[in-house]
């Protein structure tokens, strides 16, 4: 069943107040709407899911260390306290320049939110260069469905190879590749190493979860090439000394259920066989913004990114503000803290566009530099002209994240787990289940018409109240 778009009635504002939409519940888009809390205007944020996702942790939630509520507060119960705005489930497939409206559907009802101020903190998705074919197989890490799934893929392999009784097959279960040496792929890879050198090695009596062997491939030569060295070396040397296998210079060419080819620096293409397949390279900006590109005239770069004005506006348009992984501007790196100042920026200049004062200047990134962990007290981070490895670097990593976690509840959650976890051998959140594992399959294939036939689909709009009462009283 198939009904007409319905126009936002908040959209309207009958206060009169300029009306702001925001697209994303990231970090742009949640502390652009916290910025404008006091701000004269009417905000609606439209984002797909009803959660705010704190994403550099979701590799403590694939590995039993957190849960996703820890990580994911509900947007709403986050700005609850922010009168002026409006929460909207949906996401977002069109938005245009010239009417200045945006379009979101959920579940087969389209909603329109027409804004005189718009925030596009879209965020990025998993890049696989072209290959998607390799998301069956070797999933991202970008979402809490992802977390969950990888959660029941990685300890799923190792109680398969307890039932298993060809050598052959438990080496190929116990073997778990991580495809991508960025801060994603360390910190997977290294936790997985914890994970089956500590948790683990008692809990099994057939296998040995202390010889799984954990892979950690790149194309490129070095570890973490962005914080320079002396930095990736010591994650290099440090992942060794935790039994994760470093394997750089080597391309994926293929994915498979069994496992990946690989092309190595020297030309040649070798096979490793592995049940578990995780993907942590490479990002693509959310479709999003190609479509405000085609629109504005601005060019969009090869991984969907759209150039900004400086003061990170489209061209033509000083009243679309886009922030976050969607913008190429000055080389700005695809870090949660670039979307938080984005945000907090284009709300400074929506409150002074609306007061009638002069514009700020053009954004400037302050970089706060960054951390990565390699397993448990240690950690590598880059800060400014300081450089910090080991156990100090691993206290700066739990302060800086803890701070940025939303809300008293998740951080007092969060720090038991982590003591559990670091000072302990256990795992706070093992559960997993053959739905996290197999349910991202199974919706693609019955498709997105799938979700709507059990709902039943957009009903047509309920009589006015007093016809229902009316109807209860007959």
């Amino acid at each position: 069943m198939t009904t007409s778009p319905v126009t936002d009635p908040v959209g309207i504002s009958s206060s009169g107040r300029p009306r702001v939409v925001i697209v994303g519940s990231g970090f742009g888009g949640l502390f652009a709407a916290q910025a404008l809390r006091h701000a004269p205007v009417d905000v609606t944020l439209v984002a797909k899911t009803g959660q705010h996702l704190f994403q550099p942790l979701l590799y403590q939630v694939a590995t039993g260390i957190l849960s996703e509520g820890e990580i994911a507060p509900p947007t709403r119960e986050v700005l609850r306290r922010n009168r002026n705005t409006r929460v909207v489930l949906g996401e977002v497939t069109d938005i245009d320049l010239a009417a200045r409206t945006v379009t979101s559907t959920i579940l087969g009802r389209t909603t329109v939110h027409p804004y005189d101020e718009l925030i596009v903190a879209a965020g990025a998705g998993q890049s696989y260069f072209g290959n998607d074919r390799f998301a069956e197989f070797a999933p991202g890490m970008k979402s809490i469905d992802d977390a969950l799934e990888l959660r029941g893929r990685i300890f799923g392999a190792f109680e398969l190879a307890e039932l298993a009784t060809d050598p052959a097959e438990i080496d190929r279960l116990l073997t778990f590749v991580v495809v991508g040496a960025g801060p994603t792929g360390v910190e997977m890879a290294g936790q997985i190493a914890e994970l089956a050198h500590r948790t683990l090695r008692r809990d099994f009596r057939t296998i040995d979860p202390t010889q799984a062997r954990v892979v950690l491939l790149d194309a490129a030569p070095a570890v973490l090439p962005s914080f320079g060295e002396k930095l990736g070396d010591r994650a290099r040397r440090q992942l060794n000394e935790i039994g994760v296998e470093v394997q750089l210079g080597a391309m994926v060419t293929d994915v498979d259920a069994d496992g990946l080819e690989v092309k190595d620096a020297d030309g040649q293409i070798r096979r490793l066989q592995a049940a578990t397949k995780i993907w942590a390279a490479g990002v693509q900006a959310s479709p999003l913004g190609r479509l405000l590109g085609e629109q504005s005239g601005a060019e969009v770069d090869r991984a969907g990114r759209v150039s900004v004005l400086p003061d990170l506006t489209l061209p033509g348009h000083p009243e679309v503000h886009v922030v976050g992984d969607m913008i190429s501007l000055d080389r700005l790196p695809g870090v949660a803290q670039v979307a938080i100042q984005g945000g907090r920026y284009a709300a400074e200049a929506i409150e002074r566009r609306t007061a009638g004062k002069a514009p700020q200047g053009p954004f400037r990134y302050r970089d706060k530099g960054s951390m990565a962990t390699i397993s448990r007290f240690s950690a590598v981070a880059d800060i400014g002209k300081l450089k910090f490895e080991g156990f100090t670097a691993w206290v700066l990593w739990l302060v800086v994240h803890l701070m940025y976690i939303v809300g008293f509840k998740s951080r007092v959650t969060t720090v038991l787990h982590w003591l559990v976890s670091f000072l302990g051998r256990g795992r706070a959140e093992r559960v997993a289940t053959v739905q996290q594992v197999y349910g991202r399959l199974a919706l693609e294939k019955l498709g997105p018409e799938f979700a709507v036939s059990k709902t039943g689909g957009p009903k047509e709009e309920a009589a006015p109240a007093t016809d229902v009462t009316e109807r209860k009283s007959a």
